[in-house]
C-alpha cells in the first residue's frame, strides 16, 4: 500500500493575502453601494416655495439654514456640498424628518429669520413663513439634524472605501492592467466609478500577466479628464430627463 503524503499547507502569508483579496473583492462594492444609497438620499434637491409652505404647515421642517450658495471640496468624489451660511442669503435649505434636504432660491428674508422675534425697526410684520421659521430656529430640534447625521455616515463610508482602495493600491501587489499612477488618477473619477473600475479590472477580472504597455500615469490623467467630462454630461442629461427628484444635485 502506498501512503500519500499530505500536501503542504500554504504559508500563512499566502493565506492572509488570499483572505484580504476576497474581502476587498466583495467589501469594496458593498461599501460603494451603501455609500451611493446614502449619498443619493441626502443629496439636496431643488424644491418650490409651495413645498416649503406645505412642510412648514405639517411640521415637517426639523432644521433649516439660509445660505448664499454651495461650498464643495470638489477634488474628492466623496465630498458633499454644504450650504455656505449667510444670515440674509437668498437660498433657503431645510431638512425633513426622513433626512432629505430641499432648497429654494431667491428666498431673501424680509427680516433676520434666525431671531425668535421680528425686529420692530423692520417696519412690516413678518410673513407667516418667516414667523414659522423663526419659531423653529428658537425651539431647535430635539433629535438634531437627521440629514447631517446621514451625510456624515455617507462621508465615513466614502472615506473607508478610499482608504482601503489606496492601501491596496500602494502597498499591495503591483496592478496588472495598469500602473499604480494610472489607477490613482482613474480612482479620482466622480461618484467612485474609478474605484469600481479598479475593483473590477484588478480584483474580479485580472489579466493572467501584466498587460504589455499597461496604462501610465499620463494615460490615467487623460482618462480622468475625458471620463470625468463624460460622466458630468451624462448626469446633466439624466437630470433633465428624469428631474431633480431622481437625479438630485
Amino acid at each position: 500500500m502506498v501512503e500519500l503524503s499530505p500536501s503542504p499547507a500554504p504559508p500563512s502569508g499566502g493565506r492572509w493575502r488570499a483572505v484580504v483579496a476576497v474581502a476587498l473583492r466583495w467589501g469594496l462594492p458593498v461599501l460603494w453601494v451603501l455609500w451611493a444609497g446614502l449619498a443619493w438620499w441626502v443629496e439636496p434637491r431643488q424644491s418650490t416655495e409651495a413645498q416649503l409652505d406645505r412642510d412648514l404647515a405639517t411640521g415637517q421642517v426639523v432644521a433649516f439654514q439660509r445660505a448664499s450658495g454651495w461650498a464643495d471640496d470638489g477634488a474628492y468624489w466623496g465630498s458633499r456640498p454644504r450650504p455656505r451660511f449667510a444670515t440674509n442669503g437668498g437660498m433657503l435649505v431645510w431638512t425633513v424628518p426622513n433626512g432629505q434636504s430641499r432648497y429654494i432660491l431667491d428666498a431673501t428674508p424680509a427680516w433676520d429669520s434666525h431671531l425668535a422675534e421680528p425686529d420692530p425697526s423692520a417696519g412690516a410684520p413678518p410673513s407667516w413663513r418667516e414667523a414659522q421659521l423663526a419659531t423653529i430656529s428658537a425651539a431647535g430640534s430635539v433629535d438634531g439634524d437627521p440629514g447631517q447625521r446621514m451625510g456624515n455616515a455617507a462621508g465615513l463610508l466614502a472615506g473607508v472605501l478610499t482608504l482601503l482602495w489606496l492601501g491596496r493600491l500602494i502597498v499591495g501587489a503591483p496592478p496588472l492592467a495598469g500602473s499604480r499612477w494610472f489607477w490613482f488618477w482613474v480612482g479620482l473619477l466622480p461618484f467612485g466609478t474609478g474605484v469600481l473600475a479598479w475593483t473590477y479590472r484588478e480584483l474580479w477580472k485580472p489579466p493572467q500577466a501584466p498587460v504589455p504597455g499597461r496604462g501610465s500615469g499620463w494615460r490615467g490623467f487623460g482618462w480622468l479628464i475625458l471620463a470625468g467630462v463624460g460622466i458630468s454630461l451624462l448626469v446633466s442629461v439624466a437630470r433633465i430627463a428624469f428631474g431633480t427628484t431622481v437625479v438630485p444635485g
